[in-house]
């Protein structure tokens, strides 16, 4: 029996990257997945990569930092599929890089909003949901940026420490009702996010700063998201789990 057997799943940021890697091993253990992105192209074809493999999956267009969009988004899982077991807040974007005294203010806002506040929105609807369907498990994609810093990402940084946070403190309120709340904080990985940002020399210089020698692959954080939103995980809450090449060990 797949282990997400009869479980309903919202991925964010799904269009792409860790996102759509975590909806498709979602989907490929038993979850009906909502796909949920702001890039309307990229979370369809999401959906179809989950059909062409036997999956089910719908795709609902959200910004993780509406607090409306976030309450649609849980509606629409529970009136599809008839409730609401997983929930993988992953959407983020990277925002404007400067030290802080010059630092963009709109930039910040923006990088607070999607990748912090929209967080907490979705748990918040999120938990009700899960609760009326008997419990449920959570997984926040932070970043090895929420366990420490870098020069001139404020914001980022700022952010990714909130979600780490926010997670144990979410965790702590509702592990005695059967909803359990961890955080994956992956390094440098191989996505649109990061190859779009980077030219092929810094690509090089990021690469360097694992001890494994390479970027991850979506793939590798999927499988920890898998196992965390799995009842073989069923011990386990409140807790930050590296994928990182060894980068936070050095």
């Amino acid at each position: 029996m797949a282990i997400l057997e009869n479980k309903v799943a919202i991925v964010t940021g799904a269009g792409s990257g860790i996102g759509r890697a975590i909806a498709r091993f979602y989907a490929r253990e038993g979850a009906k997945v909502v796909v949920s992105d702001i890039n309307q192209a990229g979370g369809e074809e999401t959906v179809k990569e989950i059909h062409a493999d036997g999956g089910i999956a719908l795709f609902f267009k959200a910004d993780t930092s509406s607090i409306e969009d976030n309450r649609l988004l849980v509606e629409k899982a529970v009136q599809e599929f008839g409730g609401l077991h997983i929930a993988c807040n992953n959407a983020g974007i990277g925002g404007p890089m400067g030290p802080t005294a010059d630092y963009p203010i709109d930039g910040w806002n923006k990088v607070i909003g999607i990748n912090l506040s929209g967080v907490f929105y979705g748990m918040h609807f999120q938990v009700a949901a899960m609760l009326k369907s008997g419990g449920g498990a959570i997984v926040n994609i932070a970043s090895i940026l929420g366990a420490v810093g870098t020069r001139f990402s404020p914001a980022y940084v700022a952010a990714k420490h909130g979600v780490v946070g926010l997670t144990k403190a979410t965790a702590l309120e509702y592990a005695s009702q059967g909803v359990r709340v961890n955080s994956i904080g992956p390094g440098y990985i191989l996505t649109p996010l990061l190859t779009n940002a980077l030219d092929e020399a810094a690509m090089e210089q990021v690469k360097s700063l694992h001890p494994i020698g390479r970027l991850g692959t979506s793939e590798e954080v999927a499988e920890l998201a898998l196992w965390l939103s799995s009842d073989k995980a069923s011990f386990v809450t409140g807790s930050y789990y590296a994928v990182d090449g060894g980068y936070l060990a050095q």
